[in-house]
């Protein structure tokens, strides 16, 4: 039975979800007695409670079999749910009750998927149970739940059937359900019906006065309540001396007190239902923040921060900050880890011509996170774009899946600090020391069609882009302007960036003022704004043009303003992509076309959209096939050993569970062993020093080749155990495999991340080259291909300058086997196969090392709670 966890319910509450425990007795006695009459019939079949209060007694004493999930909300029971097993364990009796206030909120299809996942944990393959025809309620949430759920009438009553384990349906129906409560708990926060704003003082610049200016500055339609017990007036409105002697319900509280009082505060808000709370104040200790977390769990209040700025939604003339002014509207969704960065970003998008549809400055994230807001602006009308700058992730695995679904209709872009490595891990393998959490990162937003961005500027001038135009049709570049240098510098910088710039067709020549050559289209500096007009307009209509970048270099020709109302007539009625060069002037040409300083600038941004457009127009990845390996016996090997470096004998066996191909390895302890062993694999031969801390072989003379005879090899040992030292305590010896090329296949299991794969140049020049490539699982033969043509060295492995084409297909199928295996087995902390020799005839590991790791059972990824 999984721990207790937090999960929302369908109207935005939040239940706290837990194993049954004996001390619940009372408590479930008090949810049998507010139970309706038919509440109860409909769960025991009978119209009495005499048998149900019995029932209770039983499960909550000495001797029960069965596994049980209770639900609390606001602190009092309201649900269990509990399956027991029988027949060997195979099979088991479901059964659940909900208080009657509950139901409808989503709480029972939750219960019973959590208790599915547990039951089938613990190798439960059938959960059945007895329906009455007459429960509706219970009927529908179980053909709602996704998984084989079959009923069959007999005897008066449906017998129930699910087939465990879960089918890949109820991951659809998680995601719906999870998306529905995410979106109600926030719209419960961004559109408040009232407001408080506790520590609200006299002084203007307190922050809580600023808060109060701002909701009254942007015009917030509902009451706006100050608390403050020492006036009786702040900003010209009634100041209250708590949340009690408020008239009427408050839905959001703002918190601006000193953290010491933080506490109190937030217990005073719980006890008068809230349903949302932002805390400004910073500066909690790690204890005191969990404690407030706890407290608005237990009340059903989504948190916002603390440590933040607050939160705006333009729609609901909402601004509970204390930002300098109230945020432009736009169609942008801001989430800001950092109040300083956000400042800076509203006030340069205001600059812009463009701003805000609303924005959260998340904090410390105890409690809203990222994610919530993806599933909240996923279906928010206002928002085109989603613009987060974060400075870590609460539940990446999460983030990935909600962000692959809403980046298929909003694009979101991502400025993630912490790019450098500087925790020092104690890591031994190649692909581990690679494999930074930055690293991480970027397979996750490449898997996910996240568009990480390097600055804040970047994240503004794609933000702006994406806000204001439509996405590229294609990779097509006509670039017209006034000014040589600057159309050469933007012609460029689409070369640097895979974008074409195409000869234009005769038809479009012939439309062209005669003063313009080729493509670029040069208008020369004293073109006037009707011929910029009349240029654009023919390569808007050039059916072989996608994207139409104008520059323009000031003050030549009419004068900024009039070409800059020329470009905007001329794209009128265009749906193509149009975006300008305004030399040395960032800003929005008549609110729809983003112009930008530089021509690199331009095309930098115009590339991300491009880039993003082709992801979504992708056609979907390939299912991954059922893979052939032996799971039972990676699995045995994987719990017999310990915990550290694997034995290569062991670590071989493990790999050829999946189908990886390995060169036949003998591990010999002595100079005369060696020489035996090479005569059985044949010769030439290669002798590997072995040992738990050896990690670069060659680096220490702990590999050699090319040894023709049983008397090199005890020479070579021998010379090895001289040179490597007491590090050596072993060997293997191996037939020298025939040359090809040599590449590096990976792996690491992040616990936060999960599996990433790497392929990369391998042999010595694994580390110097640094050429290498990353993804999260899983993989497929297509992404694994993807991730080879990505290496600079690919090329050699196509026949470069007359080379043998070797059999890339292979190395694919080798980089798909290690994600399945990493993905089955979380104990594979590390994992290096290096080098793989890739010849025409296959791949080949001549090296393998694998760090095993204890983990923590590992639930399904289907189970989810609140952060």
């Amino acid at each position: 039975m999984p721990d207790a966890f937090d999960v929302l319910l369908r109207d935005g509450g939040i239940a706290h979800l837990r194993p049954l425990r004996p001390d619940d007795g009372p408590a479930l006695h008090d949810l049998i007695d507010r139970s309706s009459q038919r509440s109860a019939y409909l769960r025991f079949f009978t119209s009495g409670t005499a048998g149900a209060h019995h029932y209770m007694d039983t499960i909550t004493g000495p001797g029960y079999q069965g596994h049980a999930l209770v639900a609390t909300v606001h602190g009092e029971l309201v649900a269990i749910a509990e399956y027991i097993p029988h027949d060997g364990g195979e099979q088991a009796e479901l059964a659940i009750l909900l208080d009657d206030a509950v139901q409808g909120h989503g709480l029972g299809t939750l219960l019973l998927e959590h208790l599915a996942l547990d039951a089938a944990d613990h190798g439960v393959r059938e959960l059945g149970g007895d329906v009455l025809p007459e429960n509706n309620p219970m009927i529908h949430m179980l053909r709602d739940l996704g998984m084989d759920v079959k009923l069959r009438f007999d005897e008066g009553v449906d017998k129930l059937r699910i087939s465990l384990p879960p089918t890949a349906g109820l991951q659809t129906s998680v995601d719906f359900r999870d998306h529905e409560a995410e979106r109600a708990s926030l719209v419960r926060v961004l559109y408040p019906r009232s407001v408080a704003v506790i520590g609200a003082g006299r002084n203007p610049s307190g922050v809580g006065h600023r808060v109060l200016r701002s909701l009254i500055d942007a015009g917030f339609p509902g009451p706006i309540h100050p608390i403050n017990p020492k006036a009786d007036q702040v900003a010209g409105l009634i100041a209250y001396p708590d949340l009690r002697a408020v008239p009427g319900p408050v839905d959001l509280v703002v918190v601006a007190v000193p953290a010491q009082h933080v506490l109190d505060v937030t217990r005073d808000c719980a006890s008068v239902g809230i349903t949302g709370l932002v805390v400004l104040t910073a500066g909690l200790g790690e204890g005191v923040q969990e404690e407030l977390l706890r407290i608005c769990r237990a009340a059903g209040i989504r948190l916002v921060g603390p440590n933040c700025l607050g939160i705006v939604n333009v729609a609901a003339k909402l601004n509970a900050s204390f930002l300098p002014g109230t945020p432009a509207p736009g169609r942008i969704g801001l989430l800001s880890q950092s109040g300083a960065v956000a400042a800076a970003v509203l006030d340069r998008l205001a600059v812009l011509g463009t701003g805000v549809s609303s924005f959260v400055s998340v904090g410390n994230k105890a409690d809203v996170s990222g994610n919530d807001l993806l599933e909240y602006w996923e279906d928010d009308p206002g928002t085109d774009v989603i613009a987060l700058y974060l400075e870590s992730f609460g539940n990446p695995r999460k983030f990935t899946r909600i962000a692959h679904r809403v980046g298929a209709r909003k694009p979101i872009l991502m400025v993630k600090s912490g790019r450098s490595d500087s925790g020092g891990r104690a890591v031994r393998s190649h692909t581990a020391a690679a494999a930074t959490p930055d690293a991480a990162v970027d397979a996750l937003v490449l898997a996910s069609g996240v568009i990480r961005l390097d600055s804040v500027q970047d994240l503004i001038d794609t933000a702006r882009l994406f806000a204001a135009q439509p996405l590229p049709r294609g990779r097509r570049v006509a670039i017209v302007g006034n000014s040589g240098g600057p159309q050469a510098m933007a012609a460029d910088a689409c070369e640097r960036h895979g974008l074409l710039v195409p000869e234009l067709s005769l038809h479009t020549l012939s439309k062209r003022p005669s003063a313009a050559v080729g493509n670029p289209v040069d208008l020369t500096a004293d073109a006037e704004a009707d011929e910029f007009a009349v240029a654009i307009a023919a390569l808007l209509a050039d059916d072989e043009i996608d994207i139409v970048l104008v520059v323009y270099t000031p003050p030549f020709g009419d004068g900024r303003d009039k070409t800059e109302q020329a470009i905007a007539t001329a794209v009128q009625h265009t749906d193509k992509t149009v975006l300008a060069c305004i030399v040395g002037h960032d800003g929005l040409i008549d609110g729809r076309i983003p112009s930008y300083a530089f021509p690199e600038q331009a095309v930098a941004t115009l590339a991300r959209a491009v880039r993003h457009a082709e992801w979504r127009t992708a056609p979907p990845p390939e299912a991954t096939p059922d893979p052939q390996r032996d799971l039972h016996t990676a699995r045995e090997l994987v719990q017999a050993a310990p915990d550290g470096w694997m034995e290569p004998a062991a670590a071989s066996r493990l790999l050829r569970c999946y189908g990886v191909d390995l060169t036949e390895s003998v591990a010999v302890d002595h100079p005369q062993t060696a020489a035996a062993a090479a005569s059985a694999v044949g010769m030439p031969a290669v002798l590997k020093a072995t040992g738990p801390e050896l990690v670069h072989k060659s680096d220490v003379g702990g590999v050699r080749l090319d040894l023709n005879s049983p008397q090199e090899v005890e020479q070579a040992y021998q010379d090895m155990t001289q040179t490597v030292g007491p590090a050596m305590t072993g060997a293997i010896v191996q037939r020298m495999l025939a040359s090809g090329v040599e590449i590096i296949v990976g792996g690491v299991n992040y616990p936060a991340f999960g599996p990433l794969v790497m392929v990369g140049m391998g042999g010595v020049t694994a580390d110097l080259l640094a050429d290498r490539a990353f993804r999260t699982t899983p993989i497929t033969v297509s992404s694994a291909t993807a991730m080879i043509e990505e290496l600079r060295c690919a090329p050699l492995l196509h026949g470069y300058r007359g080379s043998v084409p070797v059999n890339a297909g292979a190395l694919a199928e080798q980089i798909v086997a290690v994600g399945q295996l990493l993905q089955d087995l979380p104990e594979v902390a590390e994992l290096d196969l290096n080098p793989v020799i890739v010849t025409p005839k296959g791949a080949t590991t001549a090296d393998v090392r694998i760090r095993l790791s204890a983990v923590p059972p590992n639930p399904s990824p289907l189970r989810r709670h609140l952060r």
